[in-house]
C-alpha cells in the first residue's frame, strides 16, 4: 500500500465495515506512537456508529493532549488487501489542530504484521 506524506507524516486510506455498511476513510495517520486505532466520530456517523448511553467513555492521552473516546467493534478494518475482522476501534473528535480522519495505531500494525518501508513510502504486511 502506497503511503502519502503530508507535513512529513505518513498517511494511508483504510476501509471499515460495521453491520455490513462499508466506509473508506482517507487521511489516516500511521502512528507507531499510538497504542490504539482512533477514528473520527464525524465520519463514522455514515455507517451508523454513534455514542450510546451504554458506552463507557475513556480518556486517552498523547503528545497532542487528551481526548475522550468510546470503543466499538467493527466487522473489519482493512488497509489495502489486508484486513483484521472483529477489530476494536476507539472513536473520538480527532481535534488535533490539523486535518486528520484517524490514527492507525500499534494495535492494528502489530496484529497485521505491518512493515513500514519509509524509503519507498509503502506499508506492507508479512505473511502471518
Amino acid at each position: 500500500m502506497q503511503l502519502l506524506l503530508k507535513d512529513e507524516l505518513p498517511f494511508t486510506t483504510i476501509s471499515i465495515a460495521y453491520r455490513g455498511a462499508v466506509l473508506e476513510i482517507p487521511d489516516v495517520l500511521i502512528d507507531t506512537g499510538s497504542a490504539s486505532t482512533v477514528l473520527s466520530v464525524d465520519l463514522l456517523a455514515d455507517v451508523q456508529i454513534f455514542p450510546t448511553p451504554e458506552d463507557i467513555l475513556h480518556t486517552i492521552h498523547g503528545v497532542g493532549g487528551s481526548e475522550v473516546v468510546f470503543t466499538r467493534n467493527v466487522d473489519y478494518l482493512k488497509v489495502g488487501e489486508h484486513s483484521i475482522v472483529n477489530f476494536e476501534i476507539e472513536v473520538g473528535g480527532m481535534d488535533y489542530g490539523f486535518d486528520i480522519n484517524g490514527i492507525l495505531g500499534m494495535d492494528f500494525l502489530t496484529r497485521s504484521g505491518a512493515i513500514i518501508n519509509l524509503k519507498e513510502l509503502k506499508l506492507e504486511f508479512s505473511q502471518v
